[in-house]
């Protein structure tokens, strides 16, 4: 039987049953590279996407909580944020996403995925947020290269980039 469910603001057929965790839906019958799988506990991050734009954990959501909701992952978080923002064009990453280059936050990849989906969340509630805000929010997600000084450094400049 076909599930729809809209991923990156595109209506998608699926066949996974319903009982199937998001994160193997988008990933396998899906293809996207976005959502990884770390602990499949809900303790790393690696998997979160957004889920109508709350960070979610997608190794432990089954395809049944979704229904009528949109899911955004790393994929389609530039278009997420240019829609946010209510932008003209859609730029080729989200601030974050360029942030996180820029500052060099990227290491083994574990975590960045997880990281960025949280961090633009974060920042579409809270555009001048204190280390302390960077700190919580970003509680939960593990870095086994231990990035982490340069990961709120990045959502730093992020949330510079965004401030209007």
């Amino acid at each position: 039987m076909s599930t729809p469910i809209t991923v990156n603001a595109r209506e998608r057929s699926v066949e996974s049953a319903p009982d199937t965790p998001l994160l193997y839906v988008l990933t396998d019958e899906l293809q996207l590279q976005g959502p990884r799988f770390g602990c499949g506990l809900a303790q790393c991050g690696s998997c979160s996407v957004l889920v109508d734009g709350v960070e979610t954990r997608s190794c432990v959501t089954p395809l049944s909580a979704i229904g009528a909701k949109s899911v955004t992952t790393l994929e389609g978080l530039a278009a997420w944020f240019a829609k946010q923002q209510r932008l003209a064009a859609v730029p080729d990453l989200h601030p974050v996403q360029q942030a996180f280059i820029d500052e060099q936050a990227i290491q083994c990849g574990y975590c960045i995925n997880g990281m960025a989906i949280k961090a633009a969340e974060l920042l579409a509630r809270n555009t001048k947020p204190t280390d302390a805000d960077i700190r919580t929010a970003m509680n939960g997600h593990l870095c086994r290269c231990g990035t982490y000084p340069r990961i709120r450094k990045a959502i730093q400049r992020a949330a510079r980039e965004i401030e209007p």
